[in-house]
């Protein structure tokens, strides 16, 4: 044995202990055997089985050694000791819920459960959930943060005009219907890649639930009939979206044999099936002819692993998602700048008249920047840090009062010249026992995606290629717009608006936050993060408080729901300060588990048809 390995001793488990036992008995019997014949062999035997016995004692002490100072782990067991007195999920829909339960009871982790949900909501949600687009997912495992990007990329034919007309002018729909609106997918190998690394089940365990429900089928509820009509009457026939979904009606089984199919070959020969087998050849069929994705472009995604944006903030650490998505920074940004203002907010009741003035004002300011600076950084340097940083955003405050007028001087980028997802994208939150937690974010872009079906294999592909700037000063889909750092180019990934977070306190984590909803992803997330720990609202309070939203095109706009919108006497001091006020149907499907003590405290936005759930 090394000096080095007695300086630095490995823990081993209780089996492989009882074989250095077993074999050291073996070598003494032996060399005892051997003793009467040679004696100069007993000697040479006794002083190896005197070293040998030496080493069981230092493997032994080390073993020892390692599971006291462990707290964390279980002895007997030698698995990591429960440090939550349950698990917990939050999910866009009951049949997500079920499968991540499935795997929590099988003993499977935060991921394994993450994974899970994942794969069942590409089944039972398929408007949002998805194999045929990308996302984001930020962990918290073992005590450390880590960040998967799994956004699309456009395809190595995409070309910056594409979607351009001989007068340069933007062709509509083209890239939010159809075969030329679709990027590479790349949410089955991230769920790949989250599985492999930190995933404790095996990857046909954590498929099963989505198997069963596309065999099985499930019974449709009338909010998902709702939603196929709407996408129905965009695509207007231009695709074959109704020839798989047309009997998506309220009290069907909806069953998807093909889908099935698909989700059985990737749980049988691994996530790279998608990407190189047979749904690859599938895939590539569908788009010949009519799309630029090929199968080389298939063959050529690859998730990324990246670091988390972390930044401080009211005694915790946030965790979130860097670029290619806005989200993360802008979350930050958000937040810091509210506490910055804190002078202007002491007093000023929540979502008052003079609240949304000043949030407004600070929202104005994060879209300048976001326009200005964010795109994919494999092809630009995204200067995150000075983004974020505590100076910069205390000067870019200075300048907020409750009289500024809206709209009277031009918001400008902070940093000086350069150098949205809809309902459609959905977020679930887990924790497990032992104090892991996810928070995914994915996303189709628009209802279904592109409205393209692989004939075949049964699922959806994504419209993602609008998210890219496809024209300089045209907004997408979301009425926002970026700057020339998040134009068309090959392999690009387009820039996003999710923002899967999680808070740390101690290096535990307090809460796992997320939201669909395009631009208005990261203001949703401020504003319950900002109405569970400025305003002490309990969890299903703080998601039930009223949004609202504001960006920095169309000017002096406040966006409103109709779940709980802005009328009355509100309404009219907003209009009296000059602002315009535009309803919408949608802001936010937040699912987030906040972390009390021991007890995780699961909750689903009631906007939603979401579940949360506690897991013994």
């Amino acid at each position: 044995m090394s000096l080095a390995m007695l300086r630095a001793p490995r823990a081993l488990s209780g089996a492989a202990l009882r074989a250095v036992l077993h074999t050291d008995k073996h070598a003494e019997s032996h060399a005892g055997a051997h003793a009467d014949s040679c004696p100069r062999a007993s000697r040479v035997m006794a002083r190896g089985t005197f070293a040998r016995f030496a080493t069981t004692l230092a493997l032994t002490g080390a073993l020892l050694a390692s599971l006291v100072a462990s707290p964390a782990v279980d002895a007997k067991t030698a698995q990591p000791k429960p440090v939550l007195d349950a698990a917990a999920v939050a999910t866009p829909d009951r049949y997500a819920a079920d499968a991540a339960q499935q795997m929590l009871a099988a003993g499977g982790n935060a991921v394994d459960a993450a994974v899970a949900i994942a794969f069942t909501l590409a089944v039972t949600y398929p408007d949002a959930g998805n194999i045929g687009g990308g996302g984001f997912m930020t962990l918290y495992m073992d005590g450390k943060p880590y960040f998967l990007d799994y956004r699309e990329k456009a395809p190595q034919s995409a070309t910056r005009d594409m979607y351009l007309d001989d007068k340069g002018n933007v062709i509509k729909g083209m890239s939010l219907v159809g075969h030329r609106a679709v990027a590479v997918p790349g949410t089955v190998d991230g769920m790949w890649e989250a599985q492999k690394r930190f995933g404790k089940l095996k990857w046909k365990q954590v498929l099963a639930p989505a198997i069963k429900y596309a065999t099985d089928g499930f019974p449709v509820e009338p909010w998902l009939q709702k939603r196929r009509e709407l996408a129905s009457q965009g695509f207007g026939g231009k695709t074959n979206f109704d020839a798989y979904f047309s009997n998506l009606k309220t009290g069907v089984v909806f069953r998807q044999p093909e889908l099935a199919q698909t989700l059985t070959r990737i749980a049988s020969d691994g996530g790279r099936e998608f990407y190189e087998g047979q749904t690859a050849d599938l895939i590539a069929r569908q788009m010949y002819g009519h799309g630029l994705l090929t199968k080389a472009d298939l063959l050529q995604y690859k998730a990324v692993w990246r670091q988390p944006v972390t930044a401080s903030w009211n005694g915790y650490q946030i965790v979130t998602a860097p670029p290619p998505s806005s989200g993360g920074i802008g979350l930050i940004q958000l937040l810091k700048m509210k506490a910055d203002l804190k002078p202007q907010f002491d007093g000023v009741a929540l979502n008052s008249e003079p609240y949304i003035h000043l949030v407004a004002q600070i929202e104005d300011r994060v879209f300048a920047d976001r326009q200005q600076y964010m795109g994919d950084p494999d092809s630009y340097r995204v200067p995150v840090d000075k983004l974020i940083d505590d100076a910069y955003l205390a000067k870019r405050v200075e300048d907020i009062t409750p009289d500024e007028v809206p709209g009277a001087a031009p918001v400008k980028p902070g940093l000086g010249d350069a150098m949205p997802e809809k309902a459609q994208t959905t977020h679930f939150s887990v924790v497990d026992k032992w104090g892991n937690a996810v928070s995914n974010t994915y996303t189709l872009n628009g209802p279904f995606g592109s409205g393209v079906v692989v004939d075949g294999a049964g699922f959806v592909l994504n419209d993602e290629m609008d998210d890219f700037e496809l024209k300089a000063g045209v907004a997408n889909q979301f009425g926002v717009t970026s700057g020339d750092v998040n134009t068309i180019a090959p392999g690009r990934r387009p820039l996003s608006s999710m923002a899967p977070t999680i808070l740390t306190r101690d290096g535990k984590v307090s809460l796992v936050i997320g939201t669909p909803g395009g631009s208005r992803i990261f203001t949703s997330i401020f504003q319950v993060m900002t109405n569970l720990y400025d305003f002490n609202m309990p969890p299903a309070d703080a998601l039930a408080a009223m949004r609202f939203h504001h960006q920095l095109l169309p000017q002096k706009t406040i966006y409103f729901e109709p779940y709980h919108p802005i009328d009355g006497e509100l309404a009219e001091q907003l209009k009296t300060r000059g602002y315009t006020l535009q309803g919408q149907t949608f802001n936010g499907d937040v699912q987030m588990i906040r972390i009390d003590g021991m007890s995780p405290q699961p909750a689903a936005d009631p906007r939603g048809v979401g579940v949360g759930r506690v897991i013994q």
